[in-house]
């Protein structure tokens, strides 16, 4: 069974969704908007569903237009990448990844990796999607990205889980804290300290949780957060200690916060990469892959 669409059916369906409406998308592609009408019906008769809803003052997604809307985008990247490294070849190497990563990932662990792997492909473009465990999964089954990096493998078949490194969870206080005067700690240690940790809904309170429960090991927490970033803030502003992945935690030497290992036991989340199975993915994205793997399987590096 042959799919009969063009690229510029794909690009009538993004720009009516863009700029809500025929008339201005028509405009937009200069065309008329029977033409424009035809597109849309061309690439609807193809998929087998209405993709758009359409009311005399307004134009919705369908359903199946919502979940159509990220695949059409991405189509359109990589349809659009190809014809630029097609006119560039035999002068450079160009391309696009599109990936979704973890926010506490995005801001430490995947920049040193894209600098080093920038030096030698300058002229890859990155789409990065930072966000939460789920709906980093659901970026990747939706074929959205090519591929995730996430605490978390999830239960979808379709999807493999390949660990990259452990990450262990830390205290993070001022340096003025009593706390930041032991070179590592225990549980028990936390106890009679306002404590500031994310909600139930983050899958890193629920690994952290999780483990606990198993050590008989119970935090009471003050301040209930929704992002890392929040409960570092609060740290900082001497309102309370938080247990965070390292991840999470300022690089270097912060000028107010620090980080203190916890011992009996180290709880720690796996980072991993995350990819639909039996997909081949782009070759710049597979170069890449190839050297976020090679850099970072193993232990978290240990920082100053």
């Amino acid at each position: 069974m042959s799919i009969n669409f063009e690229a510029l059916d794909l690009r009538a369906f993004i720009a009516v969704v863009e700029l809500e409406g025929f008339h201005r998308a028509a405009e937009a592609l200069n065309m008329s908007q029977p033409a424009l009408s035809r597109r849309i019906q061309r690439l609807e008769a193809a998929v087998g569903a209405a993709l758009l809803e359409r009311t005399t003052r307004r134009v919705a997604l369908t359903m199946v237009g919502r979940e159509m809307l990220p695949l059409v985008r991405r189509m359109l990247d990589e349809f659009d990448s190809s014809i630029f490294a097609m006119r560039d070849l035999g002068t450079r190497r160009a391309g696009q990844i599109a990936l979704a990563c973890v926010p506490t990932a995005a801001f430490y662990f995947l920049p040193s990796v894209i600098a080093r792997f920038s030096e030698q492909y300058p002229n890859i473009r990155f789409r990065i999607l930072d966000l939460s465990a789920n709906d980093g999964l659901e970026s990747v089954a939706r074929g959205e990205v090519e591929f995730g990096i996430n605490l978390l493998g999830g239960s979808d078949p379709d999807l493999s889980f390949e660990p990259l490194l452990e990450d262990p969870f830390v205290l993070a206080c001022r340096r003025d804290h009593i706390l930041a005067g032991k070179p590592s700690l225990a549980w028990a240690d936390l106890e009679g300290h306002p404590l500031v940790t994310v909600s139930r809904a983050s899958g890193n309170r629920a690994i952290l949780d999780a483990a606990l429960v198993r050590v008989g090991v119970r935090l009471d927490w003050s301040f209930e957060v929704t992002h890392l970033s929040t409960s570092l803030g609060l740290v900082e502003a001497g309102l309370g200690i938080s247990v965070l992945p390292r991840l999470a935690t300022p690089t270097g030497e912060h000028p107010i916060i620090v980080t203190r290992p916890i011992r009996d036991p180290e709880v720690s989340r796996t980072i991993g990469v995350v990819r639909r199975r039996g997909v081949r993915l782009a070759p710049a994205a597979e170069r890449f892959l190839d050297m976020l793997l090679g850099t970072w399987r193993g232990p978290l590096p240990q920082r100053k």
